[in-house]
């Protein structure tokens, strides 16, 4: 196990779920944290609860979809948070469920520009700089819908396979140098996912998981935290993790209440 005390790292999804549940650990490990979310109030939340960990922070209020915006911000980060060690892609979404003929393109767009675009704009703007230091840790969060498709998960599915095709080539194209990359590809995990998915629907959300121990943010946080804790020799390529409960995307364990 090595030391991230000190190490920088960026977050991006950072004011909820999988990313704050890493930032937390992180933070108790003494890393150095960039986080980086659309909602300004939920990272300022995050950032005074972690405060008290005596955490060191910096906010980015950044959407991913946009490239400018991505390459003015990594671009114009303060000298002393500019040499990230470890990139974290875990801001992405999913929107609807579906049949792909009938799907609403612009849910299709959201998921497309958020979970791949996205992911691929923080990678092309950071990885250099690890590559110029000769050190560095990408981090992408995929899902078992990348290795799986469920009815209506047309796009969605798309766009993890896409992530899982991306980590794999951006580790083949980082072959000689020490840089790790690692995709850790959660199955179902009790976030705001589903309420994101159906637009904010609290009772379908919850159908969801009814029945059901899902993971917990800190779950898949343990896992990452495990990956980039490993000896510099060792690469941990694909995390594929899913409760108890759940053997595949359609195979779920319901325990009715009597």
């Amino acid at each position: 196990m090595i030391s991230i005390q000190n190490q920088i790292v960026l977050i991006t999804g950072a004011s909820s779920g999988i990313g704050a549940a890493c930032a937390r650990i992180l933070a108790d490990a003494g890393a150095k944290l960039i986080l980086a979310a659309r909602r300004q109030e939920r990272l300022q939340q995050l950032a005074a609860e972690l405060d008290n960990k005596s955490a060191d922070i910096h906010l980015l209020q950044l959407d991913v979809r946009d490239r400018l915006a991505v390459e003015s911000a990594i671009s114009n980060l303060p000298p002393e948070w500019s040499d990230i060690d470890i990139l974290i892609n875990n801001a992405g979404l999913s929107r609807g469920l579906d049949k792909l003929h009938e799907g609403d393109t612009q849910d299709w767009d959201e998921m497309i520009d958020t979970n791949i675009k996205g992911l691929l704009y923080l990678t092309r703007y950071v990885v250099p700089g690890m590559v110029k230091r000769n050190r560095g840790h990408v981090v992408n969060i995929g899902s078992i819908a990348g290795h799986q498709i469920y009815p209506k998960g047309n796009v969605y599915c798309g766009t993890k396979a896409a992530v899982k095709a991306i980590s794999e080539g951006l580790k083949q194209d980082l072959l000689g140098t020490p840089i790790r990359v690692t995709s850790v590809d959660p199955g179902m995990v009790e976030t705001e996912f589903s309420q994101v998915r159906f637009h904010g629907d609290s009772d379908r959300a919850q159908q969801v998981y009814q029945g059901v121990t899902p993971l917990t943010p800190d779950d898949v946080a343990d896992v990452i935290f495990f990956c980039v804790t490993r000896p510099t020799h060792v690469n941990i390529n694909e995390v594929i993790l899913m409760p108890v409960d759940q053997a595949s995307v359609t195979m779920v364990n319901r325990r009715t209440e009597n």
